[in-house]
């Protein structure tokens, strides 16, 4: 056995903790940076809440908003504000997308040169070597698990590709999560993230890097998850419901940056570049077809299919059924939720067979599909796709 695991060194959870925000960032500087996004009323009182905060802890504030899911553009537009304001840290709040941003951002303030300098795969690939500036994470959205992790996706519509910017010193220095900051997101954002939590909780799980650490939450994640989804989405102010899933989604993100992801995330990439689809859906989309998928090629090579049958376990809370009934209450539970938050097929998007077939040698160059459990011939990748 072998592994390594890593994680941010403070994470500050609980209902109000966002009113402790001055004490997490006192000593980080005079100036900050701050990326969000989110939309509406309750978005907006949040940030002028955080800047109303900063002011009286005399803090100056600079505000960038990532529109979409971010771009090397918008990498390079934030680090071009940072410097002109002479930031001293910076702050991310909202989803996933916001969260990355900051925190590539913060990489780049303090390492210089552009975004995609440091992307992987469709970039130079250049190292980071100095610690990012301070960030702060705050996420108000239960899914990517965005702010524990040590990398930041970016799209480069040049490329149609998203990859990522990695690095240990890209871990922000804290993070910030108050449940109730979740309360009253949509409930089509609500389901499309919290599935994305879900999908990274089994495809960790059935990892073929898996380790007794991330199993250790990947297990108690999904326990939380698939009840609490289906609370959140049905009543958006089950701050109980909200809590569960804030912590699935983090513990998601910790376990996907030691463990790995699988196929679903390896089709993300370069199907999330092409076109302006939230990331959430097309893993909630793509996520039964790669199980099936998966359990089928891998007693095909007699291969276990035990971790499938754990979670299916958990998925039908009950211990002692058939392996073959764990499976199919897993997949039930998956096709239920796809139907009840009205996920829509890839088709609907435009997809088609020759996208498809343009899709799938770059999903096998993409990181997370090398921890597929299971490696998985072209002929049925395309089954995966066209039957999503």
């Amino acid at each position: 056995m072998f592994f390594e695991f890593s994680s941010v060194s403070k994470i500050s959870f609980g209902i109000g903790r966002f009113s402790e925000l001055p004490k997490l960032v006192a000593g980080w500087g005079n100036s900050a940076l701050i990326i969000f996004n989110g939309t509406g009323h309750s978005a907006d009182d949040t940030i002028a809440r955080l800047q109303q905060m900063l002011t009286s802890s005399n803090v100056r504030s600079t505000s960038c908003k990532q529109s979409g899911e971010p771009t090397v553009e918008d990498i390079d537009r934030a680090v071009a504000v940072g410097k002109s304001n002479q930031v001293d840290f910076v702050i991310g709040i909202g989803g996933g997308s916001a969260i990355d941003a900051a925190k590539a951002t913060a990489g780049l303030l303090s390492n210089g040169g552009a975004a995609i300098d440091y992307m992987e795969i469709i970039g130079a690939g250049r190292k980071i070597t100095a610690p990012a500036l301070p960030w702060l994470a705050i996420p108000t959205t239960a899914g990517t698990g965005a702010e524990v992790t040590r990398n930041a996706v970016v799209g480069s519509p040049k490329h149609n590709y998203k990859a990522s910017i990695r690095s240990d010193y890209l871990l922000a220095k804290a993070v910030l999560i108050d449940p109730e900051l979740n309360v009253n997101v949509p409930a089509n954002v609500t389901a499309a993230s919290g599935m994305d939590a879900v999908c990274q909780l089994i495809e960790s799980f059935t990892s073929n890097a898996a380790n007794p650490m991330s199993d250790a939450l990947a297990l108690p994640g999904l326990r939380l998850a698939f009840p609490a989804l289906r609370k959140s989405v049905a009543n958006l102010n089950d701050v109980d419901a909200r809590s569960d899933m804030a912590v699935s989604a983090m513990w998601s993100g910790i376990t996907l940056m030691n463990a790995g992801l699988g196929a679903v995330h390896g089709f993300a990439s370069p199907f999330s570049a092409r076109d302006p689809v939230a990331h959430g859906v097309i893993c909630a989309r793509l996520l039964p077809a790669v199980i099936k998928a998966n359990v089928a090629q891998l007693r095909a090579e007699n291969k276990s299919i035990e971790r499938y049958v754990q979670i299916g376990k958990i998925a039908a809370n009950r211990e002692h059924i058939p392996d073959e009934l764990a499976i199919a209450i897993l997949m039930e539970w998956i096709a239920d939720s796809l139907q009840m938050f009205s996920i829509p097929t890839l088709a609907s998007f435009g997809f088609d067979e020759s996208h498809a077939r343009d899709i799938i040698p770059k999903a096998k160059k993409a990181g997370s599909m090398k921890f597929n459990p299971v490696v998985l011939p072209d002929e049925v990748l395309l089954d995966i796709l066209m039957s999503s």
